[in-house]
């Protein structure tokens, strides 16, 4: 079993954890378990697929503000699809280059093939030719949770 996934005390999920991290939960007593493998006990508890929280934990910074920028959050916001051709994504595009002062943001980045990076190189879309299919956007928390 790879990751054990925790419901909110309000059965709202929260996040998966591992198997080992979900059995400290239930001997701190924080967890019990809401779902279960069938006919497999790991001690005095069922072998757990879910667990619930015993009291309600209040994810109000989950809704305040979008996620973080992150590389992989870049790829999964534009479906692991280049920005300006459309091939599958290995890698994340500065619009505005670093070196030209461009920063880590969600409106400054986007998805790229590796080919279309080393086109692009240091210059903008418009210097290298190229046109951006995609109009970068920050994402928020359930679009990133759907993908």
């Amino acid at each position: 079993m790879d990751a054990v996934l925790v419901l909110n005390a309000d059965l709202g999920p929260l996040h998966r954890v591992s198997f080992r991290h979900a059995i400290r939960m239930l001997v701190r007593q924080v967890a019990v378990v809401h779902e279960a493998e069938p006919d497999r006990i790991v001690g005095v508890w069922p072998m757990p697929k879910v667990l619930r929280l015993v009291q309600y934990v209040v994810t109000k910074w989950r809704y305040t503000a979008g996620p973080a920028w992150s590389r992989p959050g870049v790829v999964t916001r534009d479906g692991g699809r280049c920005g300006y051709c459309t091939d599958r994504a290995t890698t994340v595009d500065h619009i505005l280059p670093r070196s030209r002062g461009g920063r880590n943001t969600w409106k400054n980045t986007v998805a790229a093939c590796g080919p279309c990076n080393q086109r692009k190189g240091d210059r903008t879309p418009a210097e290298a030719g190229m046109v951006l299919r995609v109009k970068p956007t920050a994402p928020s928390w359930a679009s990133l949770a759907s993908r």
